[in-house]
């Protein structure tokens, strides 16, 4: 067995904890969970699978949870994890592999969220450092935490053959709001002790999103992109195309037209190519839509699922069916195989 602790904060998560801990199992990792004031049964149902169970006092700062978890693992190697994730795959030959090649460099776990939209199951994935050696790395950040060197010269991060399922954005709408009204607080909390940040500024935008305030996502977008930013940062990616969501959500088009000043820079993903087509589309610039949504069928680098695939064919049936096209339409949705939209669309053309 592999030396590595896997480490997890949690409180009033029975709905979550046995799941999580169950798919651990077969690893034969040793977890260790810290436990921030449950009031459940989630430490009785922990008790299960690992006897590593430790009492965190509360504080309000995620990364100080995280790190206490670390200080209590018996090994260096740390696979931080939370509660409503699950273990899908890991490839332990190349897991084994990497630990050799990259022992101070910080490895990027693939996790795939789980969300409802318009009544269909979707998944997002996104690469985040979540699995590292402690002498090198630790916690910071009161909420939506990131894995920082312990020092600068330890910057190196690879790609760990680790997927996880988030399942956490499956709670109710109440759950939802509670939890974004939560972080919105620690979040700008955390600003007036750092000052100006985009990581902060982004994350607050977010929050806003889901809370469909996009006057507010709009304005933490935009105070986070006034910033030096990193084009390369998957954060900053994700920071540019919800601002262009947000742009249409507030039906602000025209102004959306404006990502097209930096489309070099973050159109190395479908995600923002398919966002481009739907600014032209909500342009009325048809021809230019259609060219980006075939575009993002051809890229393999994606965040969202569908962005490269069935979601950019529908939109291009939508186009040609729109346009008079009928036979061009059936073909669009003919490339989007299960999707319900486009069967649907069939039928009815």
């Amino acid at each position: 067995m592999l030396p590595i602790s896997v480490c997890i904060i949690a409180k009033n998560e029975e709905k979550h904890i046995e799941e999580c801990c169950r798919r651990l199992v077969p690893y034969g990792f040793e977890i260790v969970l810290a436990d921030t004031g449950s009031s459940d049964r989630t430490v009785e149902l922990a008790l299960k699978y690992t006897d590593k169970i430790y009492h965190f006092e509360w504080c309000g700062d995620f990364a100080a949870a995280k790190n206490f978890a670390m200080d209590k693992a018996s090994h260096d190697w740390i696979l931080s994890i939370d509660c409503d994730e699950y273990i899908e795959s890991i490839d332990i030959d190349s897991l084994t592999a990497c630990m050799k090649t990259y022992p101070d460099a910080s490895g990027r776990i693939l996790i795939r969220n789980r969300f409802t939209e318009s009544g269909q199951t979707c998944y997002e994935q996104v690469r985040v450092s979540r699995f590292v050696n402690r002498r090198y790395y630790h916690f910071e950040g009161v909420v939506h935490e990131q894995i920082v060197p312990r020092t600068t010269s330890t910057k190196y991060v690879y790609q760990a053959p680790i997927t996880v399922l988030h399942v956490g954005y499956d709670g109710s709408e109440e759950e939802m709001r509670a939890k974004s009204l939560r972080n919105i607080s620690l979040l700008k909390q955390e600003l007036e002790t750092t000052g100006p940040d985009p990581y902060i500024y982004c994350q607050l935008g977010q929050s806003y999103r889901k809370l469909h305030d996009y006057e507010q996502a709009f304005r933490y977008f935009d105070l986070g992109l006034a910033m030096d930013v990193d084009p390369s940062l998957d954060y900053v990616r994700t920071m540019v195309e919800s601002y262009g969501y947000t742009l249409l959500d507030l039906k602000r088009n025209q102004d959306a037209l404006n990502l097209l000043g930096v489309y070099d820079e973050f159109a190395v993903r479908a995600d923002f190519v398919f966002l481009i087509g739907l600014i032209y589309m909500n342009n009325g610039l048809l021809d230019e839509a259609v060219n980006e949504f075939q575009k993002a069928t051809t890229m393999e680098e994606f965040a969202v699922d569908g962005v490269n695939s069935y979601k950019a064919y529908y939109n291009i049936g939508v186009i040609y069916e729109c346009a008079g096209y009928p036979d061009e339409a059936r073909a669009a949705y003919s490339n989007c195989g299960d999707y319900p939209p486009a069967k649907t669309r069939l039928l009815q053309i």
